[in-house]
Order: structure tokens, then sequence, then C-alpha cells
């Protein structure tokens, strides 16, 4: 049976516009995180590479078997897709990469995102994020590079009236942050304890074999993915991201970073009505001269330089930073050593648990159209 829709909608003023300022960071396991090189600063105009021109693995992110995606949605740069795909490791027991599967799949994610005319399919309905997944999914699918694999996902798609759609399969996941407080967040769908539902390209002599001697291959599909609508309001903090975040950062973790970035930045104030969000968040969010050269989401060919710090790039890298040093902290009990407790209360497992981890980080802008020009940009 298909996962359930969570709906949560209001009605904002007709003439606000809203602007979705993203970055992402990320690191493989095993490597030593640098916040200035380890980041994606997303730019709507930038062209989509197309899949058939899929790059090398020389020049995708180092971010291991974790992939991601951030790209317009159809013809208008005001809609975005995103989304995060985590490539199930189990599949290098079989001499196969995982990170072959989870990047080209959010390769073909991303271009079908483009491609989206007007963000309606072929039946002239929106788009919706289910759908993205499985034209992903059944892209890679008909790739005859990909063999087998498998990965989890989870997409995202935000609208020019502020709507944000999520479709998550699996243990990656997402968490909206809202003036000091968690809004809204996703619950891993898992099978059992550290196995989560996965799309997957199993070969058919595996098949075989398990048919043969016993076993299943998990092979969910895109319309098992749980569904969350929400309305995203001014301020908003939204984050996408695998379960190297998740398994090691609790959600008041997390909460506690964004809230101290955004302070430390004037984005979020405290005053004597509550915590306020700055009513103009561009002097933030505005990269600095230095152009991102990026021909693709996820693929930079001149990584990120120190005079393009934005808020939502320190987002991410604080983020990512914070659960990187959580990952192999062996004295701090994180996320996942909880679980391990709770299914195997004999298990002798503490601290953190190293994983690639990977962060899409998005910072919501409500305009209205009112607003006067920019303030001069603000020290971060």
């Amino acid at each position: 049976m298909p996962a359930q829709a969570r709906c949560s909608t209001s009605t904002p003023p007709a003439s606000t516009k809203f602007v979705y300022n993203i970055a992402a960071s990320y690191i493989a396991k095993g490597r030593a995180f640098d916040p200035s090189t380890h980041v994606f600063q997303f730019n709507p105009y930038h062209r989509v590479q197309p899949p058939k021109a899929r790059r090398g693995k020389a020049s995708r992110p180092e971010s291991g078997q974790d992939a991601f995606f951030v790209s317009r949605l159809g013809a208008n740069p005001g809609e975005v897709a995103l989304g995060v795909a985590d490539g199930v490791g189990g599949w290098m027991d079989s001499g196969v990469d995982p990170a072959d599967f989870s990047h080209a799949f959010c390769d073909y994610m991303a271009a079908a995102a483009v491609a989206a005319t007007a963000t309606a399919g072929a039946t002239g309905k929106p788009l919706t994020a289910r759908q993205l997944m499985h034209k992903g999914y059944e892209a890679v699918c008909h790739d005859p590079a990909i063999k087998a694999g498998g990965s989890t996902a989870i997409v995202g798609l935000l609208t020019a009236e502020g709507l944000l759609e999520v479709a998550n399969l699996g243990d990656s996941g997402f968490i909206l942050l809202r003036l000091n407080g968690v809004h809204a967040f996703s619950e891993p769908q898992t099978h059992a304890f550290n196995t989560p539902y996965q799309l997957s390209v199993v070969p058919p002599s595996m098949l075989l074999r398990a048919a043969a001697f016993g076993g299943a291959q998990l092979m969910d599909q895109p319309r098992d993915a749980e569904v969350t609508r929400l309305r995203l309001r001014h301020g908003d903090v939204l984050i996408l991201a695998s379960d190297g975040l998740w398994d090691n950062l609790f959600n008041q973790d997390v909460l506690r970073i964004v809230s101290r970035t955004m302070a430390r930045a004037g984005a979020w104030a405290t005053t004597e009505r509550g915590v306020q969000v700055a009513p103009d968040l561009r002097p933030y969010t505005a990269p600095g001269e230095a152009a991102d050269t990026t021909s693709s989401a996820g693929s930079q060919q001149h990584p990120y330089r120190t005079n393009t710090t934005t808020l939502q790039s320190m987002l991410a890298t604080e983020i990512v930073g914070a659960a990187k040093a959580a990952s192999v902290n062996q004295k701090l009990d994180g996320p996942f050593a909880k679980e391990v407790k709770k299914y195997y209360p004999h298990e002798a497992w503490h601290g953190g648990k190293e994983d690639d981890i990977c962060a899409v980080v998005v910072l919501v802008s409500e305009e209205e159209g009112a607003v006067a020009a920019a303030a001069p940009k603000a020290k971060l």
C-alpha cells in the first residue's frame, strides 16, 4: 500500500514572492571535512548537465555514496526541485559501487525536473515529488551502465507560492525549523533495524539465485515513499539529508546549530515579542563577488570560495561539520547508538556512526512587492 500523504496549508498574501536560498554540504566517510571546499551554492540560472554526458567519478562531489541534486522545476527559476540519495553500502559485497546508482539517480531527477513543462507532467497536472522520484528511478533501471545497486531517496519540490512537497523513502529525511522550534520532520522507513526502504536494480542472476536458494532482495518502489506537504514561511530553514546526519545528530542538535547560526548572523533575533525573523534576508543570502562556476547541481568545477559565503552555506557547513565530528566521537552516544541499545540491549556500542554525510539546506525568503532595495551586505 502506498504511504499516506500528510498536509498542512494556509493561504499567503497574494503579493508574496517566495525565494529559496539553497546550499549543500557533504563529506565522504573517512575523509577530513573542509567547510571551504565541501560546499555547493545553488544558482537557478545554471544549466543542468544532460544525463547522456554524465560526469565521471573524478568530477563528482566528495560525498562518497551519498549524492544530491538541486535544479529548477520547469522553466520558472522561482520553483525548485531538490533531493538526496544514499547508495546502499551492502552492494559492495557483490562488487558493486553503490555511488554509481545514487549519483546517476540524482542526475536523472535533476534533468527530469528541468524538463518539466510549467511544472506539469504528461497529463498536464503538476509534477509531484513521487513522480519525479519515479522518473529518476525508471531512467536508472534503463541505464545500461547501471548493472546493479540501490539507494534510499528523499525528494522535495518547492513552488513559487511557498508550498513544499517531500517524498521520503528510506532513512534519509528532512526537518523544517521555524523560529527556534522544530515545525515538522520525517520518520525513517525501515524493514528492520538498519535496513531502510530502498530502490534497487537487481541483476536477473541474483533474482534466480534467490528464488532457488531462498532469501529476498529489497525492491521498494517510489509509490512506497511517504509524502508530506507543508506551507512555508519567511525565515524557515529546511534541511534534507542522508542518514549520515540523522544517525549522529538529534533533531534538537540540528535546531541548536541552526538557531545559533541564524542568531549570530542577525536573521533570527530575540525580541520582547519572542524570536523574530529579519524582514529582509537578502543581505544574508546573496553570494559575494566571486561567481559560482558550477555547470550542474553537485558537480563543481571550481570549488567554493570564502568570498561567496552566504547564510545558507554557513548553515550547511555548520550542520555537516557537527555531524562529522559526532560520527567520530566514541564517547558521546548519538541517535544510532540509541537505536542499537533499543534493539540490542546487550551490544556494547558507544559513540557516533561513521558514514558519508550530505545535507541540502534551504533558507526561505518571503518577499513582498513593497520590500525596498536590499540593505548593505551583512558580515557573516
